[in-house]
């Protein structure tokens, strides 16, 4: 709803009666694709085309100022126009639109791939840490009052002049993650913000941490308790995504918001030597920075099975995927001969029945977390240790998996049948795995023709 007493209703568009000088752009974006690129000029031009207007707002233009990809997806718009209205103008010109958030003034309008966020003007009138209560507004400075931080308010008309009301350019350039207004406030409305705060401290943010916001987040953390399960997982997922996530949990640990949300994360050193293995001290196809990675590697659970169920525990208390809580339970699998060693004898046929059984993605992890281990206890690494752990995980990476040659009928034709069929096929998979090289299909028949028809023959157990 709206106040009738400095605005009125016209034609589906707010309008202000005396609204507030609106400020001069200060900055400009560069030739961005996703600014130029012809549909999202059509949106805009939609938008304004009869005497509305619209801005790009939010991550996109904080992005592209520091020339970034854009982390947060779709493009973000602000409008004067009204939700229905923004709607009918859209369909109109043939985009597909969604009524995403009717009640907080937003739809999304997909076309061509894109998809773009346009949310009517607003100001936020009651807020319980949680939710807000909107009204739309006709002032892009309240709209962005409304925002967390101050470069997380920028705007940028379509030729990608910039308008900046709290000196969010300068924060963003110096590194500086500065709440609007009085943090203790800004908190209050939403304690997600807690969380928002060290994630974006983490991808852009220099040392020191701002004192006013990290006190306030200090002294309001308990509010975190009320946040649903899956908006704590997504924060947690992209804190532990940014450059130095073990940084960000140590600072957070200082200001008791770690203990709240995680407190089995205990091994930062662990998570450090991870970060490390996975940013600069590899580059390998398919590796690269993996938060579940790092979540299993804080948890000082791995190898010596401190924690049994905790992926479970975790899994219900995050809302983490079946697959994702599959995936931490595997990786924090306390029995260590499930565990590769690159010294281990027999390495080549034991690798080959792990991979072959669970896959390189999975022995990749459990590489990387038992060489991170390794090296946060090593006071100096051991240079042919190394070569032997990147060895081992160029060997899992470059693993291709290629199907056992013989079937079941190659068996039943030479005699085999019952349970004597499914122990041979079983013998001879796991003497193809572990063999110096693997057979053909000529040599498998060959290897079948050796087995004595009458005999039992059960499967050798796994080795490394």
């Amino acid at each position: 709803m709206t106040s009738r007493r400095d605005r009125r209703l016209q034609g589906g568009r707010l309008t202000a009666a005396g609204a507030e000088r609106e400020r001069a752009p200060v900055g400009q974006l560069g030739p961005d694709p996703w600014r130029l690129n012809p549909v999202t000029r059509a949106v805009m031009e939609t938008l304004a085309g009869e005497g509305g207007e619209a801005r790009f707002v939010g991550g996109c233009v904080r992005d592209a100022l520091i020339h970034r990809p854009s982390s947060d997806g779709d493009v973000d718009i602000a409008t004067t126009e009204l939700p229905d209205r923004v709607m009918a103008l859209m369909e109109a010109r043939g985009f597909k639109v969604i009524p995403t958030g009717l009640a907080h003034g937003t739809v999304t309008v997909v076309a061509e791939g894109l998809a773009f966020e346009v949310t009517t003007l607003r100001r936020d009138t009651a807020c319980d840490g949680r939710h807000a209560d909107v009204e739309f507004t006709t002032s892009f400075r309240e709209d962005a009052h409304r925002r967390d931080f101050t470069f997380n308010a920028l705007s940028a008309d379509g030729d990608g002049r910039v308008y900046d009301y709290f000196d969010g350019i300068a924060d963003l350039m110096e590194g500086r993650v500065r709440f609007i207004g009085r943090p203790m406030d800004r908190i209050k409305e939403d304690y997600l913000r807690i969380l928002r705060f060290f994630r974006f401290f983490g991808r852009f943010g220099r040392p020191p941490a701002n004192p006013d916001a990290l006190s306030a987040c200090a002294t309001l953390a308990a509010g975190v308790d009320a946040l649903s399960a899956e908006r704590i997982r997504a924060e947690l997922l992209k804190i532990l995504a940014v450059e130095d996530p073990a940084g960000v949990l140590a600072l957070m640990r200082g200001a008791r918001v770690l203990d709240r949300i995680l407190p089995e994360a205990r091994d930062l050193p662990r998570l450090r030597a991870l970060v490390l293995l996975e940013t600069r001290g590899l580059v390998l196809p398919r590796l690269g920075p993996d938060p579940l990675r790092r979540l299993a590697s804080v948890l000082d659970a791995g190898e010596g099975g401190e924690s049994p169920g905790l992926a479970v525990d975790l899994g219900e208390r995050l809302r983490l995927s079946r697959a994702e809580t599959e995936r931490l339970d595997w990786m924090l699998e306390g029995d260590p001969a499930a565990w590769p060693d690159p010294d281990s004898d027999n390495r080549e046929g034991g690798m080959r029945r792990l991979l072959d059984a669970h896959g390189p993605e999975r022995l990749a992890d459990r590489i990387l977390l038992a060489w991170s281990r390794e090296r946060a206890l090593e006071l100096r690494p051991q240079a042919v240790r190394t070569e032997h752990w990147r060895a081992l995980l160029e060997q899992v990476l470059a693993w291709e998996a290629k199907p056992f040659p013989l079937t079941g009928g190659d068996l039943l034709a030479r005699g085999f049948s019952g349970p004597d069929l499914g122990q041979a096929l079983a013998r001879l998979r796991g003497e193809w795995l572990d063999g110096d090289r693997l057979w053909n299909r000529e040599e498998a028949l060959a290897r079948l023709d050796l087995l004595p028809r009458d005999a039992s023959p059960s499967a050798r157990p796994s080795r490394l």
